[in-house]
């Protein structure tokens, strides 16, 4: 059979489209996701799709109109490459079809305001007095260094349906931690580089 008509991921099954860095979704839960997440991960595959993939091709085709391509660079790269995006473009498409949507922001609920759930801006202090701020968000947006951690972590589980005051046991490799939640606030965010 011709090389032209197998697929190179026919073997794998669909977490060999994902990133090796990506977290896998646990069993049975939704894909939430701020509409900053999302908006970002769209825009991603609009430009996988609309003007890198396409560019990719025409380069690809453009090498392989120059002869011998076991020895042409441009095209080994070029599929190389072109197997990459086809793959992150398949994951995409699956996180983004899973995607519930959550806006922080549009929380109306007077008497849980002060409880932390999904897209809580949470401000904590842990024994030693050190304040920290995280924001709960999908695990597609985590950014530890903007302070998004995943609402699967280990600190968001401790953390979900706490209130203002409460005080969570944190299951650390360290040990068991007390935190305090000090503030719990829902602003929209921009999972693109912070509180927007």
């Amino acid at each position: 059979m011709s090389k032209a008509f197998t697929s190179e991921s026919d073997a794998g099954d669909e977490r060999d489209d994902a990133p090796e860095d990506a977290p896998s979704l646990p069993a049975g839960t939704r894909n939430y996701m701020t509409p900053g997440g999302f908006a970002r991960m769209r825009r991603e595959l609009d430009r996988l799709v609309t003007r890198e993939r396409p560019e990719l091709v025409a380069t690809v085709a453009w090498a392989a109109g120059n002869g011998d391509r076991s020895e042409n660079g441009d095209y080994l790269y070029g599929k190389k490459r072109l197997r990459e995006i086809d793959r992150r473009i398949r994951f995409l498409v699956r996180r983004l079809d899973l995607a519930e949507v959550v806006d922080p922001g549009a929380r109306r609920d007077p008497a849980s305001a002060d409880q932390v759930y999904f897209g809580a801006t949470v401000t904590i202090a842990d024994a030693r007095g050190a304040e920290r701020t995280v924001s709960i968000v999908g695990i597609d947006e985590v950014d530890p260094a903007h302070g998004y951690i995943s609402w699967v972590s280990p600190m968001a589980r401790a953390l979900i349906k706490a209130r203002e005051g409460d005080t969570v046991a944190l299951a650390a490799p360290g040990g068991l931690e007390q935190i305090d939640v000090l503030s719990v606030r829902y602003v929209a965010l921009d999972t693109d580089g912070g509180p927007g």
